[in-house]
């Protein structure tokens, strides 16, 4: 009997995770209302996620905001050059989506879309690195189109797989309670296993430090 209220053993844990993940998710759609601090949500949600999910670190929530906190300012910074950006892609696509009825036109619409991987997988890469790295926002913005280039295959199914997280949240407004932590879950499969390569023992250490203390 001890045993099933043991908050130690898997059953528990298990709810402890998926209280977490519904906590993180109403969190960061919360900090996305203002839209400059979308960003910086984003990379804390990625840090927590890698480091409590993954990681087994406890505390979820305090870090969270200390990563929050870290990543305020580079986040909004990112956020606010990546907005006229995505207003001009989605003016593209409209105008794009407008000449659909022609055979050019709808060889172009499928173009544009496939192009639009690409600057997608930029932001992708972008929010992640930030929240896992202490980088210049010039060289974060260039590692994260690197990134999105040089590892294609792995940009493609994340671009597909957050499009599809949301498309299906923007449907089904209750799967904001967990879409936002899984997504951010299923992503870090893929850059955590590309993350390492780039790093020599030095910065490896680097980061773990950096992980362990988010910068403030």
């Amino acid at each position: 009997m001890h045993q099933v209220f043991d908050p130690d053993n898997a059953w528990w844990r298990f709810v402890s995770r998926c209280v977490d993940a519904v906590g993180l998710s109403l969190l960061w759609a919360l900090l996305c209302l203002p839209v400059v601090t979308a960003g910086a949500a984003s990379a804390a949600l990625y840090y927590t996620v890698v480091k409590c999910f993954r990681q087994g670190e406890r505390g979820t929530f305090g870090v969270f905001f200390r990563a929050l906190r870290g990543d305020l300012g580079q986040g909004a910074a990112a956020t606010l050059l990546c907005l006229p950006a995505a207003a001009a892609l989605a003016f593209g696509y409209a105008v794009m989506r407008a000449n659909w009825g022609s055979d050019l036109g709808a060889v172009l619409f499928v173009a544009y879309d496939v192009a639009l991987v690409v600057p997608a997988g930029v932001v992708c890469w972008l929010f992640p690195l930030l929240g896992r790295f202490t980088l210049r926002l010039r060289d974060a913005f260039r590692t994260a189109a690197a990134l999105a280039l040089r590892h294609l295959p792995s940009t493609v199914v994340v671009v597909l797989l957050t499009l599809e997280l949301g498309l299906f949240t923007l449907a089904h407004w209750w799967a904001a309670c967990f879409a936002p932590a899984l997504c951010a879950l299923l992503t870090s499969l893929f850059f955590e296993r590309v993350f390492p390569r780039y790093l020599s023992g030095e910065d490896a250490e680097k980061l773990e430090e950096t992980s362990e203390t988010p910068m403030e």
